[in-house]
């Protein structure tokens, strides 16, 4: 797919990425398909609705670049292209951090949507990064989606808070309010790890999609690579190749309508001798 040149004919797209559990890479998934829309020429920003811990500029690698935030933007303190962060190694990506020293409550629905508002002009694609759970910095980043992108382990209670997400997308919504074309929601099953599956200390591909009945958007597997990319400060799209960014890859083509074989592939672990002497396989 490729973006309408006619900057006139934007449709710009609110995805919202949520999670009803913490700690399962939801700011990590929101990061790499940011870089992923935008490596594919897409005008894409990625927002930080997390006030009070702000994550993603750090996984953006941007931390320092750091001047106004999102609540600054609400609050009338700074205009949006102040506090936008262009991306140096895509010039089709931005970052709106948030801020680390206020509270959920800076946060207004009507300061939400007038942002939005303002960035649907520029950007094809508006990825909200939700905090996890059901509260107020949550709800804000799905009031206003078209899409979401629930991210979730393969673990009972990360599946079950997920569907309390799903219902809450499904009736707490603007679109849900005004009687409106549902929210497009899928589902992206991270920390994949088929050898804990076949153990039994996860749960399968079909149980997690029975319970959730979404469509299944991509399987991110176990890896490292995620981690190290974390650390560097560079979406794992970015990175050296790997399974994982293969994987986020594959999910952002079908996002934007491809049709991609759902593939499985587990990190390869080094074996016995191969640890031993430092060698990866």
């Amino acid at each position: 797919m490729t973006p309408d040149s006619n900057e006139d004919q934007r449709v710009s797209k609110i995805i919202v990425v949520t999670s009803g559990k913490g700690g399962v890479g939801k700011t990590t998934s929101a990061a790499a398909i940011s870089a992923a829309l935008a490596k594919r020429g897409h005008k894409t920003v990625v927002i930080d609705f997390d006030v009070g811990l702000r994550n993603l500029d750090m996984i953006m690698g941007c931390e320092r670049r750091v001047v106004f935030d999102f609540i600054n933007v609400i609050q009338g303190e700074a205009r949006l292209k102040q506090a936008l962060i262009k991306d140096k190694r895509l010039d089709t990506l931005s970052v709106l951090p948030t801020s680390q020293t206020r509270d959920k409550d800076a946060l207004t629905t009507e300061g939400v949507e007038k942002v939005l508002a303002e960035l649907r002009e520029e950007f094809d694609y508006i990825i909200c990064d939700s905090p996890a759970g059901i509260e107020r910095g949550a709800q804000l980043a799905m009031y206003f989606a078209d899409e979401a992108i629930v991210v979730t382990n393969p673990e009972v209670s990360s599946v079950r808070d997920s569907d309390r997400v799903l219902g809450l997308l499904a009736s707490k919504t603007k679109r849900a309010e005004e009687g409106g074309e549902p929210i497009k929601a899928q589902v992206l099953l991270t920390r994949y790890d088929s050898a804990r599956i076949k153990k039994g200390e996860m749960m399968s591909l079909e149980d997690v999609l029975e319970i959730l009945a979404v469509p299944l958007l991509g399987i991110i597997p176990e890896s490292t690579a995620v981690l190290r990319a974390s650390n560097v400060g560079v979406p794992v799209v970015l990175d050296e190749p790997s399974n994982a960014s293969a994987a986020y890859e594959d999910a952002v083509a079908r996002l934007l309508g491809d049709k991609v074989d759902m593939r499985i592939e587990d990190e390869k672990r080094p074996g016995f001798f191969n640890r031993l002497f430092g060698r990866s396989a």
